[in-house]
């Protein structure tokens, strides 16, 4: 796996990786320990060595990612290879727990990778394990292999600068963004009940949009502990009331978007990443989840689109071309997600408030630019309007 341009970092020393803004304070045993692990998770690996361990500074509100050169011997041959460590937070995903199978999402997104990987439908990085066991870095983590290439940056957005703005032609845009929907496609194509994905599934078998609005409606509560939210609530009301009841339920990858992409040099995906939000529900609601960041990096930061992006009804248009499904209700589906996304901003913040990068005075958990951006789709006031 790579790393986005704003969050990509030198090869790091122990000095760098110890001062580095992560919830595991004291890395330096990681080196070792991972040494270890792979010895054991590698068959019939000896004499391993890592060489390089480097964790980017930008990481560690989700799952915390550590990137190194691994090199052992099998058979007299030696490997070596770059590799891509993710390291549970202490205090779970940013996204709600679906099922007790789901409880640890670096377990969670190691199982989804196996099963997308095995049905071909879009390229994901390999894996090399998976460590349950909190002994080893002090919390649960899997390991994959380094997959070469470039990620649009959040951070400045891409619609803003990096190489999307610098480089790329207009042809290249539209290839990306198109062959990304390609992606999308496929892995709705994957039958959930056949790739044995039922653990996915909090219902047992009958899986609904009113289940994960429940669900939403839990967890926000959850989080807020008190804290009034009256935008995310009209939300949620609203869409119970709007319930398309959709029955195209499969696997959503959940947070479907360029940024979660690793391209090659021709625009094309070479891995599907970033998977600890999959659930199983109607899969509009990933494309809905795609219009809400496109939507986000041009419209709502005032910068003009880029030659060669497709607009909105093109990318629905190509959607419906390659998976053979109709899209029914592409702005329900953008408000479904602007609520996730207003939801799982708590809990962000609320991490940032803790580590002591944002004051908690502000109230910037509930009073932000997405929830701003949902009352502006629900065409209502916001009582919460961001600070800045």
């Amino acid at each position: 796996m790579n790393e986005s341009e704003s969050d990509t970092g030198a090869a790091g020393d122990d000095a760098e990786i110890s001062s580095a803004p992560k919830f595991h304070k004291d890395r330096s045993a990681y080196g070792p320990a991972l040494q270890a692990w792979l010895t054991s998770a590698i068959p019939g690996a000896g004499d391993v060595e890592i060489t390089e361990l480097n964790i980017p500074v930008a990481t560690g509100f989700s799952n915390e990612t550590v990137i190194l050169t691994a090199s052992w011997t099998v058979d007299s041959v030696r490997h070596t290879e770059r590799l891509v460590g993710r390291v549970e937070p202490p205090d779970g995903a940013l996204f709600p727990t679906l099922t007790p199978a789901t409880a640890v999402s670096v377990g969670l997104q190691h199982r989804i990778m196996a099963t997308v990987g095995a049905a071909g439908v879009a390229p994901v990085p390999s894996t090399i394990g998976y460590e349950a066991d909190p002994a080893t870095l002090g919390q649960p983590f899997f390991v994959m292999r380094f997959v070469d290439g470039r990620v649009p940056g959040d951070q400045p957005r891409y619609s803003q600068a990096g190489f999307l703005v610098d480089e790329a032609t207009a042809e290249d845009r539209r290839r990306m963004v198109l062959s990304g929907l390609d992606a999308l496609a496929g892995i709705h194509s994957i039958d959930w009940r056949a790739a044995g994905l039922d653990w996915l599934d909090r219902t047992g078998g009958n899986p609904t949009t009113a289940d994960h609005l429940e669900l939403y409606r839990q967890f926000a509560t959850e989080v807020l502990d008190g804290r009034d939210h009256p935008v995310l609530v009209a939300a949620l009301d609203w869409l119970v009331a709007n319930d398309p009841h959709d029955e195209r339920i499969g696997l959503s990858w959940g947070d479907a978007r360029l940024g979660n992409i690793i391209w090659n040099a021709d625009y094309r995906p070479a891995a599907v990443v970033d998977w600890e939000a999959a659930a199983i529900c109607p899969t509009e609601a990933d494309l809905g989840w795609w219009l809400m960041f496109d939507r986000m990096s041009f419209d709502e930061m005032g910068v003009e689109r880029l030659d060669g992006f497709p607009t909105r009804e093109e990318m629905i248009a190509h959607y419906e071309a390659v998976s053979g499904r109709e899209v029914r209700n592409p702005r329900y589906w953008e408000i479904f997600s602007v609520m996730r996304f207003c939801a799982i901003f708590i809990r962000l913040v609320d991490r940032m408030v803790a580590a002591g990068l944002v004051p908690a005075e502000i109230n910037y958990a509930v009073a932000n630019q997405v929830t701003q951006s949902l009352a502006r789709l629900l065409d209502i006031d916001n009582p919460t309007p961001p600070p800045f």
